[in-house]
C-alpha cells in the first residue's frame, strides 16, 4: 500500500539574501518546484523557459503561492547566444548570480535500434550539451567573485537501466560526470558543483505523455510506493545549496525511494 506523502514543510530561511537562477522553470516539474521553495527560503529568483506563456503563468503562480514574484528571461539552451543572454539578464537583474540551477532537459522514449540521430540528437543537446553551455557560461561569474553554488539535475536513468531509454538515460550519466568534472575545476574558484538524481517525481505534465501501465511499474519500484512529489525534489536542490551543504562537491545525490 502506497503511504501518503507528507504535508508541505514550512520554509527556514535557508538562502536568506541569495539570488538563485533557475533553467526550465515553468509549468509543474522539479524547475518550478524549486523557484517556488528557493522563493519561500528567502531567496531572490529569476526563471527561465522555452515557453513565454507558461514562463509568465508560474511567475504569477509563485507570487500568489509564495509572496513575491521570479524575474523572467526567455532561454532555449541549445542556443549558446540565449544563454548568454540569460546569464547577462540574470547579473543585470539579480546583481549577482549566487546560485544556478541547471534543470533543462528533455525526455523521450524509442528502441535503440529504432532511434533516429535526430531522436538521439535533440535530448543530448537539451539535456547534457544545455548544461555544459549554462556551466560555461555561468562559471567566468562565479570565479570571478570566488563564490558560487550550482545545482545540477540528473536522474537514477544515469545509474539504473530502463528499456527505451538510452538517449536519456546517456545524457543523464553524461550530467552526473559533468557534475563531477566541473567540480574538481571550480573548487579552487570557491564554487561548489553537485546534483541530485531522481527517480520518480510525478507532475501534470510527466502524467501526460506516460502510459498509465508504464507509471504504474516505475511506482512499484518505489519503496514508498508512490512517486516523490516535486517539491521533495526540490527541497534537496535547496539543501544543496545553502550554507548547510558547504563540504559538497562534486557529488550526486539520489533523491529516490527505489528499490530495484
Amino acid at each position: 500500500m502506497a503511504k501518503p506523502s507528507p504535508d508541505y514543510p514550512p520554509a527556514h530561511n535557508l538562502l536568506a539574501g541569495k539570488t538563485v537562477l533557475i533553467t526550465a522553470a515553468a509549468g509543474t516539474g522539479i524547475g518550478f518546484a524549486t523557484a517556488r521553495r528557493a522563493t519561500e527560503e528567502g531567496a531572490t529568483v529569476m526563471i527561465s523557459d522555452i515557453h513565454e506563456r507558461r514562463l509568465n503563468e508560474a511567475a504569477a503562480r509563485i507570487e500568489a503561492e509564495a509572496g513575491r514574484r521570479p524575474l523572467t528571461q526567455l532561454c532555449n539552451v541549445t542556443k549558446q547566444a540565449e544563454v548568454d543572454g540569460l546569464v547577462a539578464a540574470a547579473v543585470a537583474g539579480l546583481g549577482r548570480i549566487d546560485v544556478l540551477v541547471n534543470n533543462a532537459g528533455l525526455g523521450g522514449s524509442a528502441p535503440l535500434v529504432e532511434m533516429t540521430d535526430e531522436q538521439w540528437n535533440i535530448v543530448l543537446d537539451v539535456t547534457l550539451t544545455g548544461t555544459f553551455r549554462m556551466l560555461r557560461a555561468v562559471l567566468p561569474h562565479m570565479m570571478e567573485r570566488k563564490a558560487g553554488i550550482i545545482v545540477n539535475n540528473a536522474s537514477v536513468l544515469g545509474w539504473r537501466a530502463q528499456k527505451l531509454q538510452a538517449h536519456y538515460a546517456a545524457a543523464k550519466a553524461g550530467v552526473m560526470a559533468l557534475t563531477r568534472c566541473a567540480a574538481m575545476e571550480a573548487a579552487e574558484h570557491n564554487i561548489r558543483i553537485n546534483a541530485v538524481s531522481p527517480s520518480l517525481a510525478m507532475h501534470e505534465f510527466l502524467n501526460r505523455v506516460t502510459s498509465d501501465e508504464l507509471l504504474a511499474e516505475l511506482t512499484s519500484r518505489e519503496a514508498y510506493g508512490r512517486a516523490a512529489e516535486t517539491w521533495e525534489i526540490a527541497n534537496v536542490i535547496i539543501f544543496l545549496a545553502s550554507e548547510y551543504a558547504t563540504y559538497m562537491t562534486g557529488e550526486v545525490v539520489a533523491v529516490s525511494s527505489q528499490r530495484a
